[in-house]
Formats: C-alpha cells, sequence, structure tokens
C-alpha cells in the first residue's frame, strides 16, 4: 500500500489557481467521500489552507491515485488537467510522510514556524475520521504528525519569535512592560495592519483597545471585534494623555502625531513613559516626538529589523526541527513495516493452530482409551511444541521486517507457508 500526497501551494501556484480547488468546510465531506470512491484509493484525508490544498490518500498503486487526485482537483475548479498538472507536488510513501511532518511543523508554510497551520491539520484528520475515509494508514499517519507538531513547538524556539511587523510591536511592548494585562492602547488606522495588530493584542489580554480612524463607523466596526472602543480621529489627543501604548498604521499623506500634540500628551501625563510604534509607510509620527522625555519611539525600520533578527533565529530552529522530523519520519517508517509482517504473523499463527487442532482431533479419535489427564498432557505438548517452532521466526520476521530488505523475507514467508493474510483479513 502506498501512501501519496498530491497537492498545491502558494510555492507552486498563483492564489487564483488556488482559490479555485480551495475547499471550505461544508466541502470537506462530500469532496471525500467523492475521493474516497475514485479509482485506486482506499483511505483519503484533505487538507485546505488559504496557501495550500493537498489530498493524502492510501492506495495499493502508485499512478492511479495521483490521477484521481488530479482529476478531482481539475473538476472542483474548473481547470484543465494538463493546465492544473504543472501547479502541482506529488510526492510518495516516505517522502509523503516527511512532507505532512514539515506541514504540521510550520516549516512549509508561508510565515516559518506559524502554529496555525497545525489546528488546520488537526481539522483535515478531524474530517477524515468523520467522513470514515480515514482508515488504518490515515490514521496512523495524521495522529504522528499531530504529535510532531507538538513537539517542534514545545521542544523548539521555532514558534517564539515575532516575524510579522505587527507582531513584532506587540511582542516589543510586552517586552517593555512585562505584560499587557491592564495596559491602555490606542490604535489609529483600521486598516488590515491595524487589524492584525488588535488580533495580537487581544491575545495578549490588554485591558482596554481604543481604534481612531477618520471614518468613525470604520472604527466602531473594528472595536467592536476586539471589544474596544471606536472613536474619532479628533480625539486622539485626548486619548494620547490616558494609554500606555500607541500603534499607528494609516495611509495619511502626512504626520497624523507631530511633536507639539505628542507634547502637549506628555504634559497631562505629567511625563509618564509612553511608548509610539509608527508601522506605517510614509510615517504617521514626528520623528522628533521621540526625543522627548518619557516618549520612546519606534518606527518600521526599527521593528523590520526585529523581525529579520527573529527570522533568522526561527531558521537556525528549523535545523532543530528538521532533525526532530528525521527521527519521527524513522519512527513512522518502523510503525508501517510492522503493519505488513503483525498480519503476516498472526496468519502463520492461525495456520499452524489449525493444522495443530486438527491432528491433536485426529489422533484422539484414535486413541479412544485415553482418559481427560492424558488428552490435556498430550494437547499442551502439542500447543508447546507449536509455539517453541514459531517462536524464532516470530522474532526475527520482525526485525527483518524493520531492516533494508523487509518486504523480501515478508514475501517470502507468506510464498513459503502459502498464506495470503491480506485475504484473510478482509473475510
Amino acid at each position: 500500500m502506498h501512501i501519496v500526497v498530491v497537492g498545491l501551494n502558494h510555492k507552486t501556484a498563483p492564489v487564483e489557481i488556488r482559490e479555485k480547488v480551495a475547499l471550505g468546510a461544508d466541502d470537506m465531506a462530500p469532496v471525500l467521500a467523492e475521493l474516497k470512491a475514485s479509482p485506486g484509493v482506499v483511505e483519503a484525508a484533505l487538507l485546505s489552507t488559504c496557501n495550500r490544498c493537498e489530498a493524502y490518500v492510501a492506495a495499493p498503486e502508485y499512478h492511479p491515485a495521483v490521477d484521481s487526485v488530479l482529476g478531482l482537483f481539475a473538476r472542483r475548479g474548473g481547470i484543465l488537467p494538463d493546465e492544473l498538472r504543472p501547479h502541482l507536488y506529488v510526492h510518495r510513501n516516505l517522502d509523503a510522510v516527511r512532507h505532512l511532518f514539515r506541514v504540521a511543523c510550520g516549516l512549509d508554510s508561508m510565515v516559518l514556524g506559524e502554529t496555525q497551520v497545525l489546528g488546520q491539520v488537526k481539522e483535515a484528520y478531524l474530517s477524515a475520521a468523520d467522513s470514515q475515509a480515514a482508515g488504518k494508514l490515515v490514521h496512523g499517519l495524521f495522529s504522528q504528525a499531530l504529535a510532531v507538531g507538538k513537539r517542534a513547538h514545545t521542544e523548539t524556539e521555532i514558534s517564539r519569535n515575532a516575524v510579522s511587523v505587527s507582531y513584532a510591536a506587540v511582542e516589543l511592548a510586552k517586552k517593555v512592560f512585562e505584560s499587557l494585562e491592564g495596559k491602555r492602547v490606542l490604535i489609529i488606522g483600521a486598516g488590515k495592519m491595524s487589524e492584525l495588530t488588535a488580533r495580537h493584542l487581544l491575545a495578549s489580554g490588554v485591558g482596554q483597545t481604543i481604534v481612531a480612524n477618520r471614518t468613525l463607523e470604520k472604527a466602531r466596526q473594528m472595536a467592536a471585534q476586539y471589544r474596544g472602543l471606536g472613536v474619532a480621529m479628533e480625539e486622539v489627543g485626548r486619548w494620547l494623555a490616558q494609554v500606555d501604548v500607541v500603534i499607528s498604521s494609516t495611509g495619511a499623506p502626512g504626520l497624523v502625531l507631530d511633536r507639539e500634540m505628542v507634547a502637549e500628551a506628555m504634559a497631562k501625563r505629567r511625563h509618564r513613559p509612553i511608548f509610539l510604534f509608527d508601522i506605517a509607510v510614509p510615517r504617521d509620527i514626528d520623528p522628533a516626538a521621540g526625543k522627548l522625555e518619557g516618549v520612546f519611539l519606534y518606527d518600521i525600520d526599527d521593528l523590520e529589523n526585529a523581525v529579520q533578527a527573529n527570522l533568522r533565529e526561527r531558521q537556525r530552529e528549523a535545523k532543530k526541527v528538521e532533525r526532530l522530523i528525521d527521527e519521527e519520519t524513522r519512527k513512522f517508517d518502523t510503525w508501517l513495516r510492522s503493519l505488513g509482517v503483525v498480519p503476516l504473523i498472526k496468519s502463520l499463527r492461525r495456520k499452524a493452530d489449525s493444522i495443530c487442532q486438527a491432528e491433536l482431533q485426529r489422533a484422539f479419535h484414535r486413541l479412544p482409551e485415553l482418559d481427560e489427564r492424558q488428552r490435556d498432557v498430550i494437547e499442551a505438548m502439542a500447543v508447546s511444541v507449536v509455539n517453541k517452532m514459531l517462536n524464532d521466526p516470530t522474532l526475527r520476521l520482525k526485525e527483518f521486517a524493520n531492516g533494508e530488505n523487509g518486504d523480501v523475507y515478508v514475501d517470502a514467508v507468506a510464498q513459503l507457508f502459502n498464506l495470503n493474510p491480506e485475504a484473510e483479513e478482509g473475510r
């Protein structure tokens, strides 16, 4: 049985292709059912995020499985298979295993080491299980992938340094204050960067978030999502005197906060320190404000430098994660090989026990004068002979199964003893 992954991601396909193939939560069950019913597919799981769409299948043959996934993706996207094929990547067996482990650890993400994808891998696994598309291989593969992802994020620093400007601003504020719990934060601007910043702030436990924007309604809408207060841009000066942190990200052509506004606020604050993060281009905050007593001003370049330093640190940690993945891939390979030998051992045991019992019954039929105790002694002796005869072959089979030529030994034993464990398990 082969494990095959067929997919496309932000590295191989433009967004206009990815969005055609992408799967929503409501699509999972019907598409999994369609995939599992496709030629050559025995088990299946689907992983779909904003940056990737992948099908993991267990299949007796490699090429029919790939063709089935390609056909499914092409039909869903309304794309010709030949048009979609150049955007796909295909991995099988241990390469497929390693690929999923890297995905779960955030090594294959657009943001190195991000943690969100681990939750998405879990959702993919649960969808496959709920749809009864997952069998022994998919269960084993995804269970271990989740364990590998957790190990990566707990045993290394792969996800512990901010690698986005908005997150870096929040992390730097946390370092300055030790904790943002109970702190007041003013966000100036209600665009995408401001929204990302608000999300990080909420996760950090800020006491109150105030959102200021030129369009008051937009400020209120964004603030409502994050349990904050939306205010008009004209109120920034008043709030500047009350907050601990200001994060500004507008598209304004000129300065939003000049030196005089900050100086006036600092007089009202009695020079209690304030931290200003200017993540706008062009800049929102007058650089001269950073020279005022008690004002700590960081601009986009300061934050970008922190991000680059953190990214280099994540890249160093990624090497540790790769070694962890190597270790876990070997473990999975051992488990995978055992799947082939365990049914064979069971089949060998069943055949030996069947022969033993048949011969015992034949002997007892010829010796009717034996009493119950004598029959028990003879039966115990026969069972003991079978067990001792099978002990070494069983142990050696398990050893050989994990070796380089394990499949050869498994097949040889099956041929020598005329065993067909797959057919027996299917009965």
